[in-house]
């Protein structure tokens, strides 16, 4: 059975799990951990992606991050290669670091951000590598001691978390110790990463209940929510998918955007897909690269080999592209689509 797409869009709060290939290591020490640590700060700054939470461990990673401009994928793919070649480079190794697929759940936001929250920062003290609650409450590679102010990286998020829990920092932080205390004894939650449906019911207890009562409801992998929220991210997917199956069957395809950009910014082909550094030229492309991406489907890598680019360009392009047609109103046609 092939692969279903992943789920995403702009606001989507987004639970990322990544395994070692075999579920070998990742980290073999601090370094790596901190190199990283590094690595994800900077391309989450430049991205503009929120982080809620995350714990490094051996052979896996969690996250915890906010969709912004730039997709998911987009970060992720900067982020692993990245990191990958360093470590096969340093640890003198080659081949695949990665399971070719990372884990991604769309999550919904109000019955589960502070239980993701609390269940991914007690990932280290349910495998054992801190011992008890104080231990954690200082350990540099999980995102608890940065809320705990006990370690700092720029890239948590911690205001948006600690906001939730009240107006003062100290009390907000004594309040979500707290709750993250209440969470050790539950163990490992398989309602946040097991199966769909298992998930959307909130437990296998729950939905035992469910079907006694009969009832049904819909429930997908790829999604962590309640069954309203589950049928409207998939409708909203569907209606993507639907919306880019019908451009490209109007004839709307890459060589007509180039047509559609030049139009709009008084370019040649030639000179669009050249490029350059004069600035009616990098705004154009920007468009480009944005249309193509959002609109009609298209990786990064695809369109970097179009652009004679890298794809990370590609993808930073599109996101100063989506700006662009915000600000200057620029519509993909004139048509009703």
């Amino acid at each position: 059975m092939p692969r279903k797409a992943r789920i995403d869009a702009p606001g989507a709060l987004q639970h990322i799990i990544l395994r070692g290939i075999n579920r070998r290591k990742i980290f073999f020490d601090d370094f790596d951990r901190d190199h990283f640590l590094d690595r994800l700060g900077g391309i989450l700054a430049d991205s503009k992606t929120p982080c809620y939470a995350w714990a490094l461990m051996t052979n896996h990673t969690h996250l915890l991050l906010r969709t912004g401009t730039v997709p998911i994928a987009t970060v992720m793919r900067r982020l692993l290669t990245g990191y990958a070649v360093s470590f096969n480079r340093r640890h003198r190794r080659s081949g695949h670091l990665f399971q070719n697929r990372y884990k991604s759940i769309l999550c919904e936001e109000d019955p589960y951000l502070l239980e993701l929250v609390r269940y991914i920062h007690l990932n280290p003290l349910r495998a054992g590598i801190v011992d008890e609650i104080k231990a954690l409450n200082i350990y540099p590679y999980c995102g608890h001691s940065i809320i705990m102010g006990n370690v700092i990286h720029g890239f948590h998020n911690i205001d948006y978390v600690l906001n939730l829990f009240g107006e003062k920092i100290a009390q907000a932080r004594r309040h979500y110790l707290e709750f993250v205390k209440k969470g050790i004894s539950q163990g490992r939650r398989p309602d946040l990463t097991g199966g769909g449906l298992v998930r959307s019911a909130g437990g296998w207890a729950a939905l035992r209940t469910i079907r006694k009562g009969e009832s049904r409801m819909k429930g997908d992998e790829r999604i962590l929510g309640q069954g309203d929220f589950v049928d409207s991210v998939l409708q909203a997917a569907q209606e993507n998918l639907d919306r880019k199956y019908m451009l490209r069957s109007r004839g709307y395809d890459f060589q007509w955007l180039v047509e559609r950009v030049t139009g709009l910014f008084g370019l040649t082909s030639k000179e669009l897909l050249t490029g350059g550094k004069q600035r009616k030229t990098v705004m154009a492309r920007s468009v480009l690269c944005y249309w193509a991406t959002r609109e009609l489907g298209m990786s990064a890598v695809a369109i970097s080999k179009r652009l004679n680019i890298a794809a990370s360009t590609a993808s930073e392009s599109a996101a100063r592209g989506l700006r662009i047609v915000e600000e200057q109103g620029f519509k993909l046609s004139d048509e009703v689509i």
